[in-house]
Protein backbone atom coordinates (compact mmCIF):
# COMPACT_ATOMS: atom_id res chain seq x y z
CA UNK A 1 0.00 0.00 0.00
CA UNK A 2 1.39 3.41 -1.00
CA UNK A 3 1.98 5.89 1.82
CA UNK A 4 0.85 9.50 1.58
CA UNK A 5 1.57 12.63 3.62
CA UNK A 6 -1.59 11.86 5.57
CA UNK A 7 0.14 8.80 7.02
CA UNK A 8 2.68 11.06 8.71
CA UNK A 9 0.97 13.26 11.34
CA UNK A 10 2.51 16.65 12.06
CA UNK A 11 4.83 16.55 15.04
CA UNK A 12 6.97 19.41 16.23
CA UNK A 13 10.53 19.18 14.94
CA UNK A 14 11.55 22.50 16.46
CA UNK A 15 14.69 22.56 18.53
CA UNK A 16 13.13 24.69 21.27
CA UNK A 17 10.73 24.00 24.11
CA UNK A 18 8.85 27.28 23.76
CA UNK A 19 8.25 30.07 21.28
CA UNK A 20 7.30 33.56 22.44
CA UNK A 21 5.67 36.23 20.28
CA UNK A 22 6.70 39.88 20.54
CA UNK A 23 4.31 41.99 18.46
CA UNK A 24 5.62 45.27 17.06
CA UNK A 25 2.50 46.49 15.23
CA UNK A 26 2.47 49.63 17.39
CA UNK A 27 6.10 50.44 16.58
CA UNK A 28 7.39 48.91 13.33
CA UNK A 29 3.86 48.44 12.01
CA UNK A 30 3.18 52.15 12.42
CA UNK A 31 6.43 52.86 10.56
CA UNK A 32 4.68 51.65 7.40
CA UNK A 33 4.76 54.60 5.00
CA UNK A 34 1.60 56.66 5.49
CA UNK A 35 0.33 54.86 8.60
CA UNK A 36 -0.50 56.69 11.84
CA UNK A 37 -2.51 55.19 14.69
CA UNK A 38 -4.57 57.42 16.96
CA UNK A 39 -3.85 56.91 20.65
CA UNK A 40 -7.28 55.33 21.27
CA UNK A 41 -6.55 52.93 18.40
CA UNK A 42 -3.19 52.03 19.92
CA UNK A 43 -4.84 51.22 23.22
CA UNK A 44 -7.48 49.10 21.49
CA UNK A 45 -4.84 47.26 19.46
CA UNK A 46 -2.83 46.56 22.61
CA UNK A 47 -5.93 45.13 24.30
CA UNK A 48 -6.75 42.97 21.27
CA UNK A 49 -3.19 41.65 21.07
CA UNK A 50 -3.32 40.79 24.76
CA UNK A 51 -6.67 39.04 24.38
CA UNK A 52 -5.38 37.03 21.42
CA UNK A 53 -2.45 35.91 23.55
CA UNK A 54 0.77 37.54 22.37
CA UNK A 55 3.48 37.39 25.00
CA UNK A 56 4.98 40.86 24.57
CA UNK A 57 3.76 44.10 23.00
CA UNK A 58 6.28 46.56 21.62
CA UNK A 59 4.27 49.68 22.39
CA UNK A 60 6.37 52.36 20.70
CA UNK A 61 9.23 54.79 21.20
CA UNK A 62 8.99 56.73 24.50
CA UNK A 63 11.78 59.16 23.54
CA UNK A 64 9.46 60.67 20.90
CA UNK A 65 7.61 62.31 23.79
CA UNK A 66 4.19 63.91 23.48
CA UNK A 67 1.28 61.68 22.48
CA UNK A 68 3.62 58.75 21.85
CA UNK A 69 4.97 58.79 25.39
CA UNK A 70 1.48 59.28 26.83
CA UNK A 71 -0.02 56.27 25.09
CA UNK A 72 2.93 54.00 25.93
CA UNK A 73 2.53 54.93 29.60
CA UNK A 74 -1.22 54.24 29.35
CA UNK A 75 -0.63 50.82 27.76
CA UNK A 76 2.01 49.99 30.37
CA UNK A 77 -0.59 50.54 33.09
CA UNK A 78 -3.53 48.70 31.51
CA UNK A 79 -2.86 45.60 33.58
CA UNK A 80 -2.32 43.41 30.52
CA UNK A 81 -1.11 39.84 30.80
CA UNK A 82 1.45 40.57 28.08
CA UNK A 83 4.77 42.24 28.81
CA UNK A 84 4.96 45.83 27.50
CA UNK A 85 8.21 46.88 25.82
CA UNK A 86 9.55 50.30 24.87
CA UNK A 87 11.97 50.73 21.95
CA UNK A 88 15.12 52.83 22.42
CA UNK A 89 18.26 53.99 20.76
CA UNK A 90 21.40 53.06 22.64
CA UNK A 91 21.61 56.07 24.92
CA UNK A 92 20.65 56.76 28.51
CA UNK A 93 18.11 59.48 27.67
CA UNK A 94 16.01 57.09 25.57
CA UNK A 95 16.25 54.34 28.16
CA UNK A 96 15.25 56.69 30.96
CA UNK A 97 12.19 57.74 28.92
CA UNK A 98 11.12 54.09 28.76
CA UNK A 99 11.71 53.61 32.46
CA UNK A 100 9.62 56.68 33.22
CA UNK A 101 6.72 55.17 31.23
CA UNK A 102 6.64 52.13 33.49
CA UNK A 103 7.25 49.46 30.86
CA UNK A 104 8.58 46.13 32.12
CA UNK A 105 10.83 45.52 29.12
CA UNK A 106 12.97 47.58 26.79
CA UNK A 107 14.70 47.10 23.47
CA UNK A 108 18.03 48.85 22.97
CA UNK A 109 18.76 49.15 19.27
CA UNK A 110 22.16 49.66 17.71
CA UNK A 111 23.45 48.94 14.22
CA UNK A 112 26.12 46.25 13.96
CA UNK A 113 26.95 46.00 10.26
CA UNK A 114 30.01 47.82 8.96
CA UNK A 115 27.98 49.71 6.36
CA UNK A 116 25.78 51.16 9.12
CA UNK A 117 28.63 51.72 11.58
CA UNK A 118 30.83 53.53 9.07
CA UNK A 119 28.30 55.47 6.99
CA UNK A 120 25.33 56.06 9.31
CA UNK A 121 26.89 56.18 12.76
CA UNK A 122 30.32 57.33 11.52
CA UNK A 123 31.91 55.30 14.32
CA UNK A 124 33.84 52.05 14.66
CA UNK A 125 33.20 48.59 16.09
CA UNK A 126 34.86 49.43 19.41
CA UNK A 127 32.42 52.31 19.89
CA UNK A 128 29.48 49.98 19.20
CA UNK A 129 30.68 47.50 21.83
CA UNK A 130 31.32 50.20 24.41
CA UNK A 131 27.94 51.82 23.74
CA UNK A 132 25.91 48.64 24.09
CA UNK A 133 27.74 47.77 27.30
CA UNK A 134 27.06 51.18 28.79
CA UNK A 135 23.41 51.16 27.70
CA UNK A 136 22.62 47.73 29.10
CA UNK A 137 24.50 48.47 32.32
CA UNK A 138 22.53 51.70 32.78
CA UNK A 139 19.20 49.92 32.25
CA UNK A 140 20.00 47.08 34.61
CA UNK A 141 21.38 49.40 37.29
CA UNK A 142 18.17 51.42 37.15
CA UNK A 143 16.01 48.31 37.47
CA UNK A 144 17.62 44.87 37.88
CA UNK A 145 14.27 43.20 37.06
CA UNK A 146 13.87 45.08 33.77
CA UNK A 147 13.82 42.74 30.75
CA UNK A 148 16.42 43.92 28.24
CA UNK A 149 16.51 42.97 24.57
CA UNK A 150 19.48 44.22 22.57
CA UNK A 151 18.69 44.75 18.90
CA UNK A 152 21.39 44.10 16.33
CA UNK A 153 20.19 46.30 13.49
CA UNK A 154 21.26 44.96 10.10
CA UNK A 155 22.46 41.74 11.75
CA UNK A 156 22.06 39.92 8.46
CA UNK A 157 24.91 42.02 6.97
CA UNK A 158 27.06 41.85 10.10
CA UNK A 159 30.13 39.64 10.16
CA UNK A 160 29.20 36.72 12.38
CA UNK A 161 32.24 36.89 14.72
CA UNK A 162 31.46 40.54 15.49
CA UNK A 163 27.76 39.79 15.95
CA UNK A 164 28.69 37.13 18.52
CA UNK A 165 31.08 39.57 20.22
CA UNK A 166 28.28 42.15 20.37
CA UNK A 167 25.90 39.61 21.93
CA UNK A 168 28.47 38.56 24.52
CA UNK A 169 29.23 42.17 25.42
CA UNK A 170 25.53 42.81 26.05
CA UNK A 171 25.10 39.57 27.94
CA UNK A 172 27.99 40.40 30.25
CA UNK A 173 26.06 43.47 31.40
CA UNK A 174 22.84 41.52 31.98
CA UNK A 175 20.98 41.57 28.63
CA UNK A 176 18.24 38.94 28.40
CA UNK A 177 18.12 38.39 24.64
CA UNK A 178 19.44 39.58 21.30
CA UNK A 179 17.15 40.53 18.45
CA UNK A 180 18.51 39.32 15.13
CA UNK A 181 17.32 41.96 12.68
CA UNK A 182 17.15 41.08 8.99
CA UNK A 183 16.64 44.79 8.48
CA UNK A 184 16.47 44.83 4.68
CA UNK A 185 15.05 41.35 4.27
CA UNK A 186 17.91 39.78 2.33
CA UNK A 187 18.17 36.48 4.17
CA UNK A 188 16.90 33.10 3.00
CA UNK A 189 15.92 30.22 5.31
CA UNK A 190 18.97 27.99 4.87
CA UNK A 191 21.44 30.79 5.58
CA UNK A 192 19.23 32.09 8.39
CA UNK A 193 19.32 28.70 10.08
CA UNK A 194 23.11 28.51 9.99
CA UNK A 195 23.73 32.06 11.19
CA UNK A 196 21.19 31.94 14.02
CA UNK A 197 22.37 28.50 15.16
CA UNK A 198 25.93 29.79 15.51
CA UNK A 199 24.77 32.98 17.23
CA UNK A 200 22.67 31.03 19.72
CA UNK A 201 25.34 28.44 20.47
CA UNK A 202 28.29 30.84 20.70
CA UNK A 203 26.65 33.68 22.60
CA UNK A 204 24.43 31.73 24.98
CA UNK A 205 21.80 34.49 24.73
CA UNK A 206 18.20 33.88 23.79
CA UNK A 207 17.60 34.99 20.20
CA UNK A 208 14.62 36.85 18.78
CA UNK A 209 13.88 36.87 15.05
CA UNK A 210 12.99 40.21 13.45
CA UNK A 211 12.53 39.58 9.74
CA UNK A 212 11.46 41.82 6.87
CA UNK A 213 9.62 40.73 3.76
CA UNK A 214 11.52 42.43 0.94
CA UNK A 215 11.94 39.10 -0.88
CA UNK A 216 8.76 37.54 0.50
CA UNK A 217 10.61 35.33 3.00
CA UNK A 218 9.96 37.02 6.35
CA UNK A 219 7.84 34.19 7.78
CA UNK A 220 10.08 31.46 6.35
CA UNK A 221 13.17 33.13 7.81
CA UNK A 222 11.50 33.59 11.19
CA UNK A 223 10.62 29.90 11.36
CA UNK A 224 14.09 28.90 10.15
CA UNK A 225 15.46 30.93 13.05
CA UNK A 226 13.21 29.07 15.48
CA UNK A 227 14.49 25.77 14.10
CA UNK A 228 17.99 27.07 14.82
CA UNK A 229 17.15 27.79 18.46
CA UNK A 230 15.53 31.25 18.50
CA UNK A 231 12.81 31.40 21.15
CA UNK A 232 11.23 34.75 20.25
CA UNK A 233 9.63 35.96 17.01
CA UNK A 234 8.92 39.63 16.34
CA UNK A 235 5.77 40.09 14.24
CA UNK A 236 3.13 42.58 13.12
CA UNK A 237 -0.55 42.13 12.41
CA UNK A 238 -1.07 41.56 8.71
CA UNK A 239 2.65 41.97 8.06
CA UNK A 240 2.63 45.78 8.36
CA UNK A 241 6.05 47.40 8.53
CA UNK A 242 8.76 49.30 6.73
CA UNK A 243 8.83 48.84 2.93
CA UNK A 244 7.43 45.34 2.19
CA UNK A 245 6.60 44.75 5.85
CA UNK A 246 7.47 42.28 8.60
CA UNK A 247 6.62 38.69 9.41
CA UNK A 248 2.85 38.51 9.93
CA UNK A 249 1.56 37.43 13.33
CA UNK A 250 -1.21 35.26 11.92
CA UNK A 251 1.07 33.57 9.39
CA UNK A 252 3.77 32.76 11.94
CA UNK A 253 1.25 31.41 14.46
CA UNK A 254 -0.63 29.22 11.98
CA UNK A 255 2.52 27.98 10.23
CA UNK A 256 4.01 26.96 13.57
CA UNK A 257 0.79 25.14 14.46
CA UNK A 258 -0.03 23.40 11.19
CA UNK A 259 3.38 22.95 9.58
CA UNK A 260 5.64 22.61 12.59
CA UNK A 261 3.17 21.06 15.04
CA UNK A 262 3.87 23.78 17.61
CA UNK A 263 0.73 25.37 19.05
CA UNK A 264 1.23 28.82 20.58
CA UNK A 265 -2.16 28.41 22.27
CA UNK A 266 -3.41 31.77 21.00
CA UNK A 267 -7.05 32.60 20.35
CA UNK A 268 -6.60 32.29 16.60
CA UNK A 269 -10.38 32.56 16.06
CA UNK A 270 -9.93 36.32 16.51
CA UNK A 271 -7.20 36.75 13.90
CA UNK A 272 -9.58 38.06 11.25
CA UNK A 273 -11.19 40.47 13.74
CA UNK A 274 -7.75 41.69 14.84
CA UNK A 275 -6.61 42.09 11.24
CA UNK A 276 -9.73 44.04 10.27
CA UNK A 277 -9.34 46.47 13.15
CA UNK A 278 -5.62 47.07 12.62
CA UNK A 279 -5.96 47.52 8.87
CA UNK A 280 -8.89 49.91 9.28
CA UNK A 281 -6.84 51.94 11.77
CA UNK A 282 -3.96 51.92 9.28
CA UNK A 283 -6.19 53.06 6.42
CA UNK A 284 -5.63 49.77 4.62
CA UNK A 285 -7.71 46.79 3.57
CA UNK A 286 -6.90 43.12 4.02
CA UNK A 287 -6.26 41.82 0.47
CA UNK A 288 -8.71 39.03 -0.37
CA UNK A 289 -5.73 36.85 -1.30
CA UNK A 290 -3.91 37.50 1.99
CA UNK A 291 -2.47 34.36 3.57
CA UNK A 292 -4.41 33.00 6.57
CA UNK A 293 -6.91 35.87 7.03
CA UNK A 294 -7.81 36.86 3.46
CA UNK A 295 -11.38 35.93 2.49
CA UNK A 296 -10.17 33.99 -0.55
CA UNK A 297 -8.41 31.54 1.78
CA UNK A 298 -11.68 29.60 1.92
CA UNK A 299 -13.39 30.73 -1.29
CA UNK A 300 -13.75 27.90 -3.82
CA UNK A 301 -14.86 28.43 -7.43
CA UNK A 302 -13.19 25.72 -9.49
CA UNK A 303 -15.58 22.81 -9.99
CA UNK A 304 -13.02 20.21 -8.94
CA UNK A 305 -12.03 22.16 -5.82
CA UNK A 306 -15.58 23.00 -4.80
CA UNK A 307 -16.68 19.39 -5.24
CA UNK A 308 -13.73 18.17 -3.18
CA UNK A 309 -14.38 20.63 -0.35
CA UNK A 310 -18.08 19.78 -0.32
CA UNK A 311 -17.24 16.10 0.11
CA UNK A 312 -14.37 16.63 2.56
CA UNK A 313 -13.11 20.13 3.50
CA UNK A 314 -9.57 18.88 4.17
CA UNK A 315 -9.11 18.11 0.45
CA UNK A 316 -8.41 21.81 -0.21
CA UNK A 317 -8.32 23.47 3.22
CA UNK A 318 -5.32 23.11 5.50
CA UNK A 319 -7.37 24.14 8.55
CA UNK A 320 -11.00 24.98 9.26
CA UNK A 321 -12.10 28.54 8.36
CA UNK A 322 -13.51 29.15 11.85
CA UNK A 323 -10.03 28.61 13.29
CA UNK A 324 -9.07 32.11 12.11
CA UNK A 325 -12.51 33.73 12.22
CA UNK A 326 -13.50 33.15 8.59
CA UNK A 327 -16.23 31.19 6.79
CA UNK A 328 -16.16 28.93 3.75
CA UNK A 329 -17.53 30.35 0.50
CA UNK A 330 -18.61 28.43 -2.57
CA UNK A 331 -18.21 30.99 -5.34
CA UNK A 332 -20.13 30.62 -8.60
CA UNK A 333 -18.29 31.74 -11.73
CA UNK A 334 -16.66 30.63 -14.96
CA UNK A 335 -14.90 27.65 -13.35
CA UNK A 336 -17.82 26.35 -11.29
CA UNK A 337 -19.33 22.89 -11.68
CA UNK A 338 -22.93 21.67 -11.55
CA UNK A 339 -22.60 20.26 -8.02
CA UNK A 340 -21.61 23.69 -6.63
CA UNK A 341 -24.57 25.17 -8.46
CA UNK A 342 -26.94 22.66 -6.86
CA UNK A 343 -25.68 23.57 -3.40
CA UNK A 344 -25.80 27.30 -4.08
CA UNK A 345 -29.45 27.12 -5.10
CA UNK A 346 -30.17 25.06 -1.98
CA UNK A 347 -29.00 28.09 0.00
CA UNK A 348 -31.77 30.09 -1.70
CA UNK A 349 -34.35 27.40 -0.92
CA UNK A 350 -34.49 26.29 -4.55
CA UNK A 351 -34.13 22.60 -5.35
CA UNK A 352 -32.55 21.84 -8.71
CA UNK A 353 -31.68 18.39 -9.98
CA UNK A 354 -28.29 17.43 -11.31
CA UNK A 355 -29.67 17.58 -14.85
CA UNK A 356 -31.18 21.02 -14.28
CA UNK A 357 -27.91 22.32 -12.82
CA UNK A 358 -26.12 21.05 -15.93
CA UNK A 359 -28.59 23.03 -18.08
CA UNK A 360 -28.08 26.19 -16.06
CA UNK A 361 -24.28 25.94 -15.97
CA UNK A 362 -23.56 27.21 -19.54
CA UNK A 363 -25.66 30.32 -18.85
CA UNK A 364 -23.78 30.90 -15.61
CA UNK A 365 -20.40 30.59 -17.30
CA UNK A 366 -21.41 32.88 -20.17
CA UNK A 367 -22.50 35.65 -17.81
CA UNK A 368 -19.36 35.25 -15.69
CA UNK A 369 -17.19 35.63 -18.81
CA UNK A 370 -19.15 38.70 -19.96
CA UNK A 371 -18.87 40.33 -16.52
CA UNK A 372 -15.28 39.09 -15.97
CA UNK A 373 -16.03 38.04 -12.39
CA UNK A 374 -17.92 35.65 -10.16
CA UNK A 375 -21.67 36.15 -9.99
CA UNK A 376 -23.69 37.77 -7.24
CA UNK A 377 -26.59 35.91 -5.68
CA UNK A 378 -29.20 38.08 -7.37
CA UNK A 379 -27.59 37.43 -10.76
CA UNK A 380 -27.88 33.69 -10.23
CA UNK A 381 -31.55 34.13 -9.34
CA UNK A 382 -32.09 36.13 -12.55
CA UNK A 383 -30.52 33.32 -14.55
CA UNK A 384 -32.69 30.76 -12.80
CA UNK A 385 -35.88 32.77 -13.26
CA UNK A 386 -35.22 33.33 -16.97
CA UNK A 387 -34.41 29.64 -17.46
CA UNK A 388 -37.54 28.56 -15.55
CA UNK A 389 -39.74 30.96 -17.51
CA UNK A 390 -38.45 29.45 -20.75
CA UNK A 391 -39.07 25.95 -19.41
CA UNK A 392 -42.62 26.83 -18.35
CA UNK A 393 -43.42 28.23 -21.78
CA UNK A 394 -42.35 24.86 -23.08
Amino acid sequence: MNQTAKDFPVESSLGVGRVMIDDTTLRDGEQTAGVVFANREKVRIARLLDEVGVHQIEAGIPAMGGDERDVIEEIAHLGLKASVLGWNRANTQDIQASLDCGVDAIAISLATSDIHIQTKLVKDRAWVLDTIRESVAFAKSADPDLYVSVNAEDASRTELPFLIEYAKAAQAEGADRIRFCDTIGLMEPFRTYEVVRHLREESGLEVEMHTHNDFGMAVANAIAGVHAGATWVNVTVGGLGERAGNAALEEVAMALKHIEGFDLEMDTTRFRELGEYVMAAAGRQIPVWKSVIGTNMFAHESGIHADGVIKNPSTYEVFAPAEVGLARQIVIGKHSGSRALELKFEEYGIQVTKEEASELLPRVRTMAIELKRALFDKELIYIYNDWKAEKDKG
